[in-house]
């Protein structure tokens, strides 16, 4: 399986460049390997009192809440919808938590990460160890062109999109489509995606799949003889479907923003990939806890060691981390727009942009 970081990435260093540095990143992507496990190594420490609030913030008030909406249907099926909401922003949460554990890092006991990462996996649909090889492979090849495919958005280039044919681009701008995206997407990427096991999965990894797939269908079965199917799709679905939805969302701008990172074999470095390819997104601070602190996805990515209640500490503590591609919420949410890669401008293009010879950035740019 590949390790959450190449052997060459934070944590046990980082290999320098092949291609000149973005300003303010000359120290990260250069520095030799005893530095960057110097530096890091301390954010990348575990704490049981903070993963512990964690869980009372995340996966137990989601619970209850769930609760909360199953009652609210006596009263008003407004309220439970009304409900909905919290219990979504609940559930991203509790996703976050799920992911440091397929890292490694929300706990100190690797044991205790992986069934609590299973356990978590139940409300979020997601068998673990299928979920924690293909979020590896995304850590290993973000932003290489030559390694696109697995844990990550499907990004094509401009020449890749203008030699498909008609049927080709058609997927293509579906696939990319807001609507169909952040709509029918979560419901590909957290009810059927996982349930299928890939062509020539090892077998530790097609139990995983399976065994989920059976817990699944006797708690789901379950619940829906318990309180009905009707009332288990409002009560589990539309959070589901909700978190989801942002779920997507904030995956995809943490990589798919206009000056974003992308480069082909010998040039590509994981330390520039993390740290000009993965944004920093400024959310506002309900927000920002909502979603677990992954806003600072380019201290993540350089080293995914770091569990997310360290993540802030570590970018206002390191002045690497001060010159990094910046989005706000509305700058996250412009950049739905762009889709397709042009490798003559280094930047994410929008379809408009890419049917013209003299594509240029978005109007009104507010990227840093």
């Amino acid at each position: 399986m590949i390790p959450e970081t190449p052997p060459d990435v934070a944590g046990a260093g980082v290999r320098a460049p092949a291609r000149p540095n973005a300003p303010g990143c000359e120290t990260a992507t250069s520095a030799p390997e005893a530095s960057w496990k110097a530096t890091l190594t301390p954010y990348a420490e575990p704490h049981t009192g903070r993963a512990l609030v964690d869980l009372a913030t995340s996966a137990l008030p989601y619970l209850l809440l769930s609760f909360a909406m199953y009652l609210a249907l006596s009263v008003s099926a407004l309220l439970a919808i009304a409900l909905a909401i919290p219990a979504a922003a609940l559930l991203v949460r509790t996703f976050i938590v799920f992911h440091d554990c397929s890292h490694g890092s929300f706990l100190h006991s690797r044991r205790a990460n992986r069934w609590l990462g299973m356990a978590l996996g139940l409300l979020l649909y997601a068998p673990f160890l299928r979920w924690r090889h293909d979020h590896a492979v995304h850590h290993a090849t973000a932003g290489d062109l030559e390694r696109r495919g697995v844990g990550d958005i499907r990004t094509l280039t401009v020449a890749e999109y203008h030699a498909l044919d008609r049927r080709g681009r058609l997927a293509y701008r579906l696939a990319r489509n807001p609507l169909l995206m952040f709509g029918l997407g979560p419901i590909v990427a957290m009810m059927i995606g996982p349930r299928i096991v890939a062509k020539g999965a090892r077998p530790r990894m097609r139990r995983n799949v399976l065994a989920t797939d059976v817990v699944l269908a006797l708690l789901v079965g379950g619940l829906c003889w318990l309180i009905g199917w009707r009332d288990y799709l409002l009560v589990a679905g539309l959070p589901a479907l909700l978190a989801g939805s942002a779920g997507i969302w904030l995956f995809y701008v943490q990589h798919q923003f206009e000056d974003a990172y992308w480069e082909s074999g010998k040039q590509w470095s994981y330390a520039d990939a993390a740290l000009r390819g993965s944004s920093y997104l400024k959310l506002p601070k309900v927000l920002q806890f909502c979603s677990g602190n992954i806003g600072f996805h380019h201290v993540h990515h350089l080293n995914a060691r770091i569990p997310n209640y360290n993540l802030q500490r570590a970018h206002e503590e390191n002045a690497i981390f001060h010159d990094v591609p910046t989005l706000s919420l509305r700058d996250g949410l412009r950049a739905v727009t762009l889709k397709l890669w042009d490798e003559d401008r280094k930047r994410l293009v929008t379809f408009a942009q890419a049917r013209s010879s003299n594509a240029h950035p978005l109007a009104g740019s507010r990227w840093q």
